[in-house]
């Protein structure tokens, strides 16, 4: 994909060849475009070094012309533009549409169909000022896209919101982008109106309420030990992030895990596949489901209140299991016509066709498969990778990328259901 990368002054701009580099190594083109203030923070050599192409930042410069429309061509070779980071000066000259840097004049001429996604990065009282505010309004009124900046320590010394999210975030995000690319558009000059671009996903899609479970649930054998799994609940906690970021009502119901909730959901937190079970029935008038948590299939049919001291037992232990609730099962055949349902199935071996019996047995609309014990997929780790599985359409299978980008294409394939 050709990504133009704006840089603007901002601190964090020192870290933007490091970005350049990864996603140079996720297989994009990228070339860079910087504001006079952004060479303060980060050489333009080391990113002309990276990128391996001249970085602009004179729009007058005379190696850059091209009859004197040098910004629209760049703006027409551009897949998509990110602006990272943007300073809250910048922002303004975005809401206002004021063309007074070379970086402005290539995104005030980018196509209707061109995405531009900016990373606002400042300290905490900039950045909550009312007239910043009223520019990230008026961005997103725009159809911009504008990712909120990461919390913790920033230059200044404070702690707060501010920070450029971490480099693996952004080039997670640019993954989810690439897959509202059409891929024969890819890497080809466009122009607005071009039907072959076909368009991105709607705020809602048809469907307001969305439930996704997340994370393990941990089964007491006794007062201090439990049957548990390796879940660490990263791939619910994406797909409930990018989902209320769309505009869904999120209900996020998760087993034990360290993950902070993402903002704007509502989090329920639970322990045992019982009390995922009874949360998610509390909620069962919601348009759609995904079922992303790792439920225990059995549990201690008769758990001791007391420690289990292992003087008392000898050299075995005994514990007798009883099934759990099918929650997607339940679910799926329990749905309404407007409702949909979406599940998860990790699997070791036949990844495919167990999906596909799952998809059947469990009456769900959509199965998300991935295989146990292979890197970058499955339990913990930054990334998946999934096949989709519905009826009526064959398998697709994605390569491995962040699990935030793999909630992207999750909640398109849901939109499109």
């Amino acid at each position: 994909m050709n990504i133009l990368l704006g840089i603007t002054g901002s601190v964090s701009a020192y870290k933007t060849p490091w970005l350049v580099r990864d996603l140079r190594k996720a297989g994009h083109d990228v070339r860079v475009v910087m504001t006079p203030s952004a060479r303060q923070f980060v050489a333009p050599l080391a990113l002309e070094a990276v990128s391996l192409h001249s970085v602009i930042i004179d729009p007058y410069d005379p190696a850059i012309q091209q009859g004197g429309s040098w910004h629209v061509h760049l703006a027409q070779w551009a897949d998509l533009i990110l602006i990272a980071p943007c300073s809250a000066t910048t922002l303004a000259r975005l809401a206002t549409g004021l063309c007074d840097t070379a970086l402005m004049t290539v995104v005030c001429s980018r196509t209707a169909d061109t995405e531009l996604i900016v990373f606002p990065a400042m300290d905490t009282d900039m950045w909550l000022q009312p007239s910043t505010k009223r520019n990230v309004e008026q961005l997103r009124a725009d159809g911009i896209t504008v990712v909120d900046p990461d919390s913790g320590e920033l230059a200044s010394g404070l702690i707060g919101q501010g920070r450029l999210p971490e480099i693996g975030k952004i080039v997670g995000i640019v993954a989810s982008a690439e897959y509202r690319v059409p891929s024969s558009e890819v890497g080809r000059p466009r122009e607005s109106g071009d039907p072959a671009l076909g368009t991105r996903h709607s705020a809602l899609g048809t469907r307001n309420s969305l439930l996704i479970t997340a994370g393990p649930t941990h089964e007491r054998i006794d007062a201090v030990r439990s049957i548990v799994n390796h879940a660490t609940g990263t791939m619910g906690f994406a797909l409930a992030e990018a989902a209320q970021k769309r505009g869904y009502l999120v209900t996020l119901v998760t087993g034990p895990t360290n993950l902070p909730a993402p903002f704007g959901v509502e989090r329920i937190d639970v322990v045992s596949a019982q009390e995922m079970y009874e949360a998610v029935m509390k909620h069962r008038d919601v348009d759609a489901f995904i079922m992303a948590a790792a439920v225990a299939d059995f549990t201690p049919l008769k758990p001791s209140q007391q420690k289990i001291k292992k003087e008392q037992l000898g050299d075995t232990l005994s514990i007798e299991l009883t099934r759990t609730h099918d929650i997607l099962a339940e679910i799926g055949k329990g749905k309404t016509e407007r409702q949909r349902v979406v599940g998860f199935a990790l699997e070791s071996d036949d990844v495919v066709e167990n999906a596909k019996r799952k998809l059947a047995t469990k009456s769900a609309d959509m199965i998300i498969a991935n295989q146990a014990g292979v890197p970058n997929s499955g339990f913990g780790g930054g990334q998946n990778t999934i096949t989709i599985v519905t009826n009526g359409s064959d398998p697709k299978t994605y390569p491995a990328m962040s699990k935030r980008a793999c909630a992207e294409v999750i909640l398109d394939a849901l939109e499109n259901l």
